[in-house]
């Protein structure tokens, strides 16, 4: 998972290593992140089945094969599990359309407090 682009905001990332989850919240964050990757690998299977079509020479098939390796990375970068970076993660699947604050419902006010202001520096770069 990359980190935020400023030492302001990198700092804050540190901050977010400390914070506890409770079996409640835990529960909330993995039906979340769920959804959110769930979505991701629709968009992936979609722009495949296009690209899948439009195959007419050998050429082709390596660009398609180029494009899923890079889907892959891209996912295996960005959804992030690990407690420690769950608020950054939610914060960019937000920013990017994959997730809504409403489905964090189970988190902690301050979770959501600290996700919102991510997002909005996101939106302010």
């Amino acid at each position: 998972m990359a980190s935020l682009p400023n030492s302001g905001a990198q700092s804050e990332s540190f901050y977010h290593r400390d914070v506890k989850w409770s079996s409640r919240e835990k529960i909330a964050a993995r039906r979340a992140f769920e959804q959110a990757l769930q979505r991701e690998f629709e968009i992936v299977m979609n722009e495949t089945r296009q690209r899948a079509a439009k195959i007419k020479e050998p050429a082709d098939l390596w660009s398609l094969e180029d494009f899923l390796t890079e889907s892959r990375k891209k996912i295996d970068r960005d959804f992030d599990y690990r407690y420690s970076q769950l608020i950054e993660v939610f914060a960019i699947l937000i920013e990017r359309g994959r997730l809504t604050l409403e489905e964090l419902d189970g988190l902690r006010e301050e979770k959501i407090d600290q996700i919102r202001s991510i997002v909005e520096f996101y939106k302010a770069s």
